[in-house]
């Protein structure tokens, strides 16, 4: 039995930029965890369940590895196929308001050069094969991001952009992303036999 925590980053810093030339992509990337976001992952790393693990991965974004450090005394090992949903615009003005809605509508929907949600599935599933692979019977943490983690569970279960998950006809998530929410989800074979949401 393989057991694999996905987690969302922690609570981010909110930022205003004046003179940044950095693409969105890239400060997307870089955006630090807040404060509250800090003591946030420092709590949840306190949790009985959450104490050990075999490895810890997360993707290549600040907010996640500032998030998966809390998790780790050894090493985090960093893959960006773990990364968020890429938006392929240059501003957030660029992106239509019902955005998030219309991608969860239809899977293959993007904009500019960025990444519909079935590519996403395609990348982070690839990773995580990889990881199933290479860690069989280990105790795994994956620190992602909420709509990038949305599309690879849609793989097993059903997912909405703003309703309840279920697996197998049956709750387990109530669809409202928090910073570190965290599921615990258990393979045998590499095959998904149980997902929880860890409170």
């Amino acid at each position: 039995m393989t057991t694999i925590y996905f987690m969302r980053h922690s609570e981010a810093l909110k930022y205003n930029n004046i003179n940044n030339n950095d693409s969105l992509q890239l400060q997307n990337e870089k955006w630090i965890l807040s404060k509250n976001g800090e003591e946030i992952a420092k709590e949840k790393s306190n949790l009985e369940e959450l104490k050990s693990f075999d490895v810890v991965y997360s993707s290549n974004y600040v907010r996640a590895i500032a998030t998966a450090k809390y998790f780790t005394d050894d090493k985090i090992n960093i893959d960006e196929r773990f990364g968020e949903r890429k938006f392929g615009i240059k501003s957030f003005d660029e992106l239509p308001t019902d955005f998030g809605q219309r991608q969860f509508n239809d899977y293959n929907y993007k904009i500019g050069n960025g990444e519909s949600l079935n590519e996403v599935l395609k990348r982070e599933e690839a990773a995580l094969i990889d990881i199933l692979n290479k860690h069989k019977d280990k105790n795994i943490l994956i620190v992602g991001h909420s709509t990038a983690l949305a599309a690879l569970f849609s793989k097993w279960c059903k997912t909405y952009y703003d309703q309840p998950y279920t697996f197998n006809d049956k709750e387990f998530f109530d669809g409202k992303w928090k910073p570190c929410e965290t599921f615990k989800i258990e393979f045998d074979n590499n095959n998904l036999i149980n997902i929880n949401n860890i409170k």
